[in-house]
């Protein structure tokens, strides 16, 4: 229960007093403030995953038949809507839409939930001289739960993009999956899901913070305008997306290729993955990186400027920051 305020002695004073705390905003805490970056993240995961679905396509065809798909990003397009028109180009987008709403509320909530414990635990001056251990630890277990969330999605989204006739979209690729290969079947890529997802969650969140902590040295957040704020996340989400896709590269390419297609009667995962590992060498495992570069440029900048503008639209904004 909120203790009285003193009075002053006034009446005028102590009203106005009264009308300031009444009109100030309620800091959110708890649930309120997670879900809120839960919602935040949701949202800007599947609006630009979504939004490059055509990219990813493309990336992936590249990725599974690369003696086909051997003249770029640009001559891939053109490629694929020759063949099979320009429809082809979504091939998977309601996997990634849902994939990626799941994947965003755990990755991003998860990373601002994860952050505060060890906060909690070791104290805001602790926290703020290990801040980038901490940006990794946090990033790497929110990362966990979310590949939990969208590894069936995923290994839906490749089988549809990699067999064009499959099936009609999410529900019949998703369903088709289950009855034929079973539960386990959307668990094969979890290891390379794994392999590919934490590393690449750990780059993305630690250069983007490292990136912002420089940036806002010289240039004080609060001295900035909204809209400088949104600028700022989408350069550092832009070299973040550089980062985190060159780390991360070979297990993308191996998820593909584990999810092309069921493995043989007998064949378990570790043996596939090692098997594909053995084929792609360290030059295939690269293959299509020029279109994941700008694919995972472009999203994770698009990803930050959309997350901090929804968190202040959405009142959350009581995120730890230990920048020093």
């Amino acid at each position: 229960m909120a203790s009285t305020p003193q009075s002053t002695g006034s009446v005028k004073v102590d009203a106005a007093i009264q009308n300031v705390a009444a009109a100030a905003p309620t800091k959110l805490t708890g649930v309120q403030l997670y879900s809120r970056f839960a919602l935040a993240g949701a949202l800007c995961c599947s609006i630009t995953h979504g939004a490059l679905t055509p990219v990813d396509v493309v990336k992936t065809r590249i990725q599974l038949d690369p003696a086909k798909y051997n003249t770029g990003m640009i001559g891939s397009f053109k490629k694929v809507v020759q063949a099979e028109g320009a429809g082809a180009l979504l091939t998977g987008a309601g996997p990634t839409f849902a994939g990626y709403f799941l994947q965003g509320a755990f990755k991003f909530g998860g990373y601002e939930f994860f952050k505060q414990q060890f906060i909690n635990q070791l104290g805001y001056e602790n926290a703020s001289n290990y801040r980038t251990p901490i940006y990794l630890a946090s990033s790497a277990a929110a990362e966990f739960f979310a590949d939990i969330a969208l590894c069936p999605l995923e290994a839906t989204r490749i089988r549809l993009v990699a067999e064009p006739t499959y099936a009609s979209g999410l529900i019949g690729g998703f369903g088709k999956i289950f009855r034929q290969e079973g539960i386990g079947a959307f668990y094969a890529g979890f290891g390379p899901i794994l392999f590919k997802q934490i590393p690449y969650t750990m780059s993305k969140f630690v250069v983007y913070e490292k990136v912002s902590e420089t940036i806002f040295r010289s240039f004080p957040k609060k001295d900035m305008s909204d809209s400088m704020q949104t600028v700022t996340n989408l350069g550092s989400g832009l070299i973040a997306g550089f980062a985190a896709a060159l780390v991360s590269q070979p297990a993308d390419t191996m998820l593909s290729k584990i999810n092309k297609t069921k493995g043989a009667p007998g064949e378990g995962t570790t043996s596939r993955l090692i098997k594909i590992a053995k084929e792609l060498g360290f030059r295939g495992s690269y293959t299509g990186i020029g279109t994941r570069l700008f694919m995972v440029g472009t999203l994770t900048a698009f990803q930050f400027a959309i997350y901090g503008d929804l968190k202040k639209a959405l009142g959350a904004t009581g995120g730890v920051e230990i920048a020093a």
